[in-house]
């Protein structure tokens, strides 16, 4: 666990990661530290809400087969989000909402595109 933002000190950054020779996976979720406290000490885990994201790389299943620029097959990227739009579950999503939604996504994929060094393709 980790803090989310040094001057927001009422959130914790609940992370797994994995790697090996078949996947890379990281999956996170924002806890609040109260709530997170309150099940460390034996309380209810119901209490903690969770909305968990995160991403997966995968091979793309050309074992064997290499790309003539870079010597390398390529890798599937899937990126989930839970996000909680709005507190009734019968609302209609607003325009706003889903730009909002899609550009967390793709500014997700160009983030980790970049700390992995890959190129535009």
């Amino acid at each position: 666990m980790q803090s989310a933002n040094s001057s927001q000190t009422n959130m914790l950054i609940l992370q797994e990661s994995c790697t090996d020779a078949t996947t890379s996976f990281v999956i996170y979720a924002s806890v609040d530290i109260v709530a997170m406290n309150v099940v460390l000490n034996g309380g209810d885990p119901d209490y903690v809400a969770l909305l968990p994201s995160g991403f997966s790389i995968l091979p793309d299943g050309t074992f064997g087969v290499t790309d003539a620029v870079s010597g390398s097959g390529g890798s599937l990227l899937t990126v989930a989000f839970k996000i909680l739009v709005d507190s009734v579950p019968t609302a209609k999503l607003s325009l706003e909402s889903v730009a909002t939604v899609n550009n967390l996504i793709a500014c997700t994929v160009e983030r980790i595109k970049a700390s992995l060094s890959c190129k535009n393709s």
